[in-house]
């Protein structure tokens, strides 16, 4: 399988159908507020072990700019397919369990 950022979007979309069509009716401000810090925290995640991997790479070339192309190119994957993998599922449950 090839994997490309219309594959990630689409996942996140799918995704985040998944969960609005869960309990619509039954989600609580604190619920949605606990899904957002959860999604959030797995696009870190995911940003800082892109971040790791791709350090010794010219995926965006060489020079002055090259940098700031990369880490921009990083946020935008990592932003795009959290909620994807499944770490913000399994922190929100823990969560959501456990807080209670």
């Amino acid at each position: 399988m090839e994997i490309n950022s219309n594959n990630l979007i689409n996942s996140n979309i799918l995704q985040t159908k998944k969960f609005d069509n869960l309990n619509a009716e039954n989600i609580t401000k604190d619920e949605e507020q606990l899904r957002k810090v959860s999604n959030d925290f797995e696009s870190f995640f995911l940003n800082q072990i892109m971040d790791i991997s791709l350090r010794s790479t010219n995926v965006a070339g060489e020079g002055a700019g090259s940098d700031i192309i990369k880490s921009m190119y990083v946020q935008a994957v990592a932003d795009s397919s959290s909620g994807t993998l499944g770490i913000s599922d399994m922190l929100f449950d823990f969560l959501s369990k456990n807080n209670k």
